[in-house]
């Protein structure tokens, strides 16, 4: 097999390592330079994250107690700069999970919207957290990953969340009922959105991104199961079609990269995903090879669809050349080939 580097037009690693988006560098120097983290250069990177670019601008927006904007309204009303969304953008940006802030704001979104009978997420907080009622399946996931990534995986409260997704995630294809029961009846038209004939495929990519973000000498017997459960589902589905038509696209939206994603997907996500578990499937080419056309001449790729205007901060310029999208594709495409 051809080396990685010979699917793509032009170099854009120098571009990547431009001093103007410390996150960016960081993650060029470890994931596609594979520098060491005790390396100096990577150290100076990670340690810039936290005082350049955007994540110093949302942390100066956090209150005191670690919230975003209201309390109460963490998740629905103040869509995309509440809580929930600054929680999920700072993970993306690889915060320090060791500054108090961070700390801070993984806090607050446990006491206040992980629902303590399941330990799954909810949109509404409740008398005692998370509304049991109003639990949300890829609320749930990205809340995980981020709490993950943020150093909390041995917190019993992360941990009794990941034992709901095992538990409760299905990976239904298209089955003639819709399964009952809680939580499968609750959510937006009683769960058909999130569990029904079809399971909502936002929720499987957002749990499986949770439970790959889970190192694999500490995931459970469970865990890999379920890993393997949601794979699959994604494998049959080759990335972004359907699994019952291949030549046709599951939603075009799938197919148009964006970064952050916050509760969506695209087809770069999942790959990203897949190739982050080393998964090499045949499946998955359909999903490469979109990822392939999609790069200019410059070997770099295009901000397609964005929240900017809508969150604390904007990340990069919409239909413009992005970083973001271009690492993460060059991340993709060397795990695949390499």
């Amino acid at each position: 097999m051809a080396n990685w580097k010979s699917y793509i037009n032009s170099d854009s690693i120098e571009w990547l390592l431009e001093e103007n988006n410390p996150s960016v560098r960081y993650f060029t120097l470890t994931d596609i330079l594979d520098k060491n983290e005790n390396e100096n250069e990577v150290k100076i990177s990670k340690e810039r994250i936290m005082k350049e670019g955007v994540i110093p601008k949302i942390l100066n927006n956090q209150k005191e107690e670690g919230y975003w904007e209201t309390a109460e309204n963490f998740y629905i009303r103040t869509k995309y700069k509440g809580t929930v969304w600054s929680i999920i953008l700072l993970a993306e940006l690889n915060a320090n999970s060791a500054d108090s802030r961070i700390q801070k704001a993984s806090e607050f979104i446990l006491k206040n919207s992980q629902d303590k009978k399941s330990g799954a997420f909810a949109y509404y907080c409740g008398n005692d957290g998370g509304d049991h009622n109003k639990v949300l399946p890829c609320l749930t996931g990205n809340m995980l990953w981020s709490l993950i990534r943020f150093g909390c995986l041995d917190d019993p409260r992360v941990q009794q969340g990941i034992e709901w997704i095992v538990k409760y995630q299905r990976f239904d294809d298209g089955i003639e009922g819709s399964p009952r029961g809680w939580p499968y009846n609750v959510g937006s038209k009683k769960g058909e959105a999130c569990w029904g004939s079809h399971t909502c495929s936002m929720a499987i990519v957002k749990n499986l991104k949770a439970l790959a973000e889970i190192p694999s000498d500490k995931r459970s017997k469970d865990v890999k199961f379920t890993i393997q459960k949601a794979a699959e589902f994604l494998l049959q589905h080759h990335i972004y079609k359907q699994s019952h038509n291949l030549e046709a696209v599951a939603k075009q939206e799938w197919m148009l990269f964006g970064f952050p994603l916050m509760w969506k997907i695209d087809a770069l996500e999942v790959l990203d995903i897949l190739t982050r578990l080393e998964y090499k499937d045949n499946r998955m080419q359909d999903g490469i090879d979109l990822v392939e056309s999609k790069q200019n001449e410059n070997g770099r790729w295009i901000l397609e669809k964005s929240f900017n205007g809508r969150m604390q901060v904007n990340i990069e310029q919409k239909r413009k050349e992005s970083k973001w999208i271009t690492l993460i594709a060059l991340r993709v495409l060397k795990r695949y080939y390499g």
